[in-house]
């Protein structure tokens, strides 16, 4: 009979922030919590049936008497609060130290060295915002042919180009290059492919975005589990997460909802081993932009397909349902906040009304999911496995 584990991250649905939280600046942030209390309140009658408002700690979510689920939180032990660091360390690696950043834009000689290798200058280099930074810089861009680079909060080196300048495979050419270039302690998580499309000030970005990730510095449960035979299919960004590295199929999706209609049709094959599924507007659309009031529809959204997923469940099966780190739209803040992730398991033939406390690092589901299906277990992580199948 097949076994698959659901692996679901809300991407930015912090809980609280951690102990560690005030030497990243983030006192005070509860993504969830605060957003909660801004709109006087959100409808996730589904999330609070696995257990969502019964987490330690938990604020401004209310408990159900008897959950379906189980439910805990947790705590980030790699450094840094970004979404690799976060879902590298979900799947069992850690890391000793951050990933770099560049809050004041890249050192001249990165951005002299990057631009001797791809035989043109470039505009920009400062941390912005992609939509804001293609109207300001889009015009000169078509002018002068000139590649717009660019950065966030995140460890991220962003290259934008309006498609008919720079055409998408050329965009591509040269974030290769660019990735080739950033390593050593300038090796960013990501490079990440923006091109764009209009005119006149008049500037969208297009679907072919494309990410130029790091190999994960270690073997993770993706890799553990297709070296045992099983199938790993990702939907969304898992994909360039992990650079496509023990990943059997992949697919990309528009928004949330697209990716849990593409999780549904995942369910629907016939397969043993994991879906791994990403839903990035939480994080990219609204929490990024501090919209409360998106963030809390989009919430309340992912909340109504719960039923949905659910009934896809085989015998077997097991969904998670955790996050990656915090990004608190309440907070003056637009970047990612060092949070407590919530954690949520629901199965057939597993326990419910089981509280997993805080554990001590996201590793523990990757622990978890190798107990569940029965292989080698990844260096990182306590599995929680005999305490919801008991």
């Amino acid at each position: 009979m097949n076994k698959r584990a659901v692996l679901v991250v809300m991407d930015s649905v912090g809980i609280g922030e951690l102990p560690d939280a005030k030497d990243y600046g983030d006192q005070g942030s509860d993504t969830l919590g605060n957003i909660s209390a801004a709109v006087n309140g959100l409808k996730l009658d589904n999330l609070r049936r696995l257990g969502l408002g019964n987490i330690p700690g938990i604020k401004n979510i209310d408990p159900v008497s008897k959950p379906i689920g189980c439910y805990g939180k947790m705590a980030e032990k790699s450094m840094g609060k970004d979404t690799t660091t976060g879902h590298w360390e979900i799947a069992g690696l850690r890391l000793e130290r951050p990933f770099p950043v560049y809050p004041d834009g890249f050192p001249k000689e990165i951005i002299k060295a990057f631009e001797n290798k791809i035989e043109r200058k470039t505009l920009g280099n400062k941390p912005a915002s992609g939509t804001q930074i293609i109207q300001e810089l889009g015009e000169e861009h078509i002018r002068t042919g000139y590649p717009i680079v660019y950065t966030s909060a995140d460890s991220v080196f962003q290259i934008a180009a309006h498609e008919d300048v720079i055409p998408v495979d050329k965009l591509y050419e040269i974030c290769i290059a660019a990735r080739e270039l950033l390593t050593g302690e300038h090796a960013v998580a990501r490079v990440i492919a923006r091109p764009f499309v209009g005119s006149d000030n008049n500037f969208t970005r297009t679907s072919n975005r494309k990410d130029f990730s790091l190999d994960p510095p270690g073997r993770t449960i993706l890799d553990i589990a297709y070296e045992a035979g099983y199938e790993v299919k990702a939907v969304g960004k898992i994909e360039d997460i992990f650079n496509k590295r023990g990943i059997t199929e992949a697919v990309h999706i528009e928004n949330n909802m697209d990716g849990v209609d593409k999780t549904l049709e995942m369910m629907k094959k016939d397969f043993s081993g994991i879906i791994f599924t990403n839903l990035v507007d939480f994080d990219m659309v609204y929490g990024h932009r501090n919209n409360i009031a998106g963030y809390a529809r989009a919430l309340e959204e992912f909340d109504g397909r719960i039923p949905e997923i659910i009934d896809l469940l085989q015998d077997e099966d097991i969904l998670i349902i955790t996050a990656d780190h915090g990004c608190d739209p309440t907070t003056a803040s637009t970047d990612h906040s060092r949070e407590y992730v919530p954690l949520l398991v629901y199965g057939k033939k597993i326990a419910s009304d089981i509280c997993l406390g805080v554990r001590e690092t996201f590793s523990d589901v990757a622990a978890t999911i190798s107990d569940f299906l029965g292989i080698e277990r990844p260096v990182y992580g306590t599995s929680f496995y005999r305490e919801i199948t008991e």
